[in-house]
């Protein structure tokens, strides 16, 4: 499905990440691969370092850490919120909702609307585009959208992590909040997007493989599910994202009236290295207007990746700067969705440390 708006903008971008960081280099005797294999997938697909929460802290602990740092710095004030999206995997609960969680935590008014959503790579484009249609009838107030995952310890835990599966050093955890509002000034730019969704290939990328009724009939299934139940064909992903991904950009910019040249930065989603520069060669984009840096110094947080990136490449600039920015996720679902949009100037871009 493709979108048009106007008069919508981001107003802000903080991204929360643990404290806590683990090493590839310390974990990749776990895995069946010689010193110089590994040596040489850590070079290629961009392993290194990435960011781990503790165990037991939840999505909303990160969230509202995040919010409460914008709220006493004065960033945003809680008369301002109208509703809270939320975008994981990785939630407190089956239920409640973990938008409600964060809304009491917080203490906002009973009338923020809250909504979870459950999407991984595309999640922050599937964000963005509900949060631009939900603020046609909120025009004095401002949405919070929370992605990125909090899937812990256990991804650091040599005892738990999937000897089979090398994308288990991948993973990381970060929740960025982005604020997105109206914007009613006269040199407002539309916004085009584009969304495709194919679940003919849903399995392509799924966790866990049991049903809702057999999870909760195992008490422990939920603390190793996400490691030992998630399955990913990665030659499908890897066939998915360069032969499907492609065209939904190149329509995207023609939709947009937009050549390759008078786009500042394409800011993608980072599963990791690899397919982002993979990606850039197939559109003929040059690298240094595509970052794959994220992975190497976070770790893959699924949603999260696309602000993150924001975060780490375009501040101190995107303060005081305008930019013509594309961007992509693509991935569980399978789910691709792109946007064009004019981003900045922020009133704030920075990362936190929970």
């Amino acid at each position: 499905m493709k979108f048009n708006f106007k008069n919508k903008k981001i107003s802000g971008i903080l991204t929360v990440i643990p404290k806590n960081e683990v090493s590839f280099d310390d974990y990749a005797d776990k895995f069946q691969s010689t010193p110089k294999q590994m040596k040489r997938l850590k070079e290629v697909m961009g392993f290194d370092k990435r960011r781990v929460a503790k165990k037991g802290t939840n999505f909303s602990d990160l969230a509202v850490f995040g919010v409460e740092k914008l709220l006493s710095e004065s960033l945003i004030k809680k008369e301002e919120i109208g509703a809270l999206i939320l975008i994981t995997q990785s939630p407190d609960y089956f239920l409640p909702p973990t938008t409600n969680v964060i809304q009491g935590r917080l203490n906002l008014p009973t009338d923020v609307y809250c909504l979870d959503m459950n999407n991984g790579c595309a999640g922050y484009i599937v964000g963005l585009v509900q949060a631009f249609q939900l603020l046609e009838h909120m025009t004095d107030k401002k949405i919070l959208l929370f992605v990125g995952e909090s899937i812990g310890e256990r991804t650091s835990d040599k005892q738990n992590i999937n000897s089979t599966n090398r994308d288990t050093l991948l993973w990381g955890d970060a929740v960025a909040i982005s604020i997105v509002e109206n914007d009613f000034n006269e040199n407002s730019t539309h916004i085009f997007s584009e969304i495709l969704m194919d679940g003919n290939r849903c399995n392509v990328i799924r966790c866990p493989s049991k049903s809702f009724m057999e999870l909760c009939s195992t008490l422990d299934y939920i603390e190793t599910s996400f490691l030992s139940e998630r399955v990913m064909n990665g030659g499908e992903v890897f066939r998915f994202t360069q032969v499907d991904v492609p065209p939904v950009i190149e329509r995207l910019l023609k939709d947009s009236g937009k050549t390759k040249e008078e786009i500042d930065w394409f800011l993608f989603h980072q599963p990791n290295k690899f397919m982002v520069e993979n990606l850039a060669e197939i559109l003929k984009i040059p690298s240094e207007k595509t970052p794959s840096n994220v992975v190497a110094k976070f770790g893959n947080a699924e949603s999260a990746t696309i602000p993150t990136n924001i975060c780490l490449n375009l501040t101190p600039d995107i303060l005081h700067k305008t930019f013509s920015v594309c961007l992509s996720g693509f991935g569980t679902g399978l789910t691709v969705g792109a946007m064009t949009m004019q981003l900045g100037p922020l009133n704030f871009c920075e990362f936190a440390e929970y």
